[in-house]
């Protein structure tokens, strides 16, 4: 017998070796083919970018939708833009402090603090401005906030634009009016009449319709600001910084821009400048994290 003959086993592993060598070179084209038809990973210019908007009031969350402003600005980056809207202001004053987000949509005060704090850049604002009106019965007898020290004032919800105007009219932490959050300016004008609080702090515009009802009196109104700015984060490019920027301020000139302008109830958006908002951050300092 022949040394194949007399060495059966050998020749056996060689035939095994031969096909596992052969299906290690198919599995190595195989895997070439798997990693060409994979789609790029997503890089930091691919991630979804997130808008933080700030609580609306209760007779806005109804009607007012900002989904096709993110799925605009997502048109104009190339990039997902999801929405993040906390259910309150202290919520949403948590995770202003984080940053974790790329787009914030909010008030003047929130905007001014987030410019100097984490050096976010303004983009642009809605056209509506906001003033605020401190009312009462018009039996009250009432003409000057400081007689509403110790006293109960209801207001939208703690932080937002009104409350924190309210708290810096009272900068003494032991001679303020004690705030009674309220869910919406009807309940606001319903808590007066039913003599719970004193007092309301509530938008200009929302008063000016409530007056009309009679037995409300003003005991004064704030200057007007502008009502949201939309921000961005020092992580975005300069270049997607002026494709939002752009996009907003000429979306009133264009078939898609004014579609998203109408959706979310807006004629247009406009210039804003870091100088119109300074020292708006100044009505927060009173809160815990400033």
């Amino acid at each position: 017998m022949n040394g194949h003959e007399r060495n059966p086993n050998k020749r056996a592993l060689t035939a095994v070796v031969r096909v596992c060598a052969k299906a290690r070179r198919c599995l190595a084209r195989l895997w070439v083919v798997v990693l060409l038809c994979l789609p790029p990973l997503a890089g930091a210019n691919d991630a979804a970018l997130v808008l933080l908007i700030q609580p609306l009031p209760r007779e806005e969350r109804t009607f007012r939708s900002y989904q096709p402003l993110a799925l605009y600005i997502q048109t104009l980056t190339g990039r997902p833009c999801t929405i993040q809207m906390p259910p309150n202001f202290p919520a949403y004053w948590s995770v202003l402090h984080r940053s974790s987000y790329d787009i914030a949509l909010d008030g003047p005060h929130f905007t001014d603090y987030r410019l100097n704090k984490f050096g976010f850049s303004a983009i642009a604002k809605t056209p509506d401005s906001a003033s605020y009106s401190l009312i009462t019965r018009d039996t009250a007898r009432i003409v000057d906030p400081a007689q509403l020290i110790g006293r109960r004032i209801a207001s939208l919800g703690l932080l937002s634009g009104g409350s924190a105007r309210l708290n810096a009219m009272f900068p003494n932490p032991a001679r303020q009016p004690a705030l009674v959050e309220v869910r919406s300016s009807e309940e606001a004008i319903d808590f007066l009449f039913e003599k719970k609080v004193e007092a309301a702090f509530l938008p200009t515009a929302v008063v000016s319709q409530k007056l009309q009802r009679g037995g409300l009196t003003v005991i004064l109104t704030t200057e007007p600001m502008a009502r949201l700015i939309l921000s961005a984060s020092p992580r975005l490019s300069a270049e997607i910084k002026e494709k939002i920027r752009g996009g907003l301020l000429q979306a009133h000139q264009t078939g898609a821009g004014r579609a998203m302008l109408q959706d979310i109830g807006l004629e247009r958006f406009e210039p804003v400048t870091p100088e119109s908002l300074a020292n708006q951050r100044n009505v927060l300092k009173s809160y815990w994290g400033y």
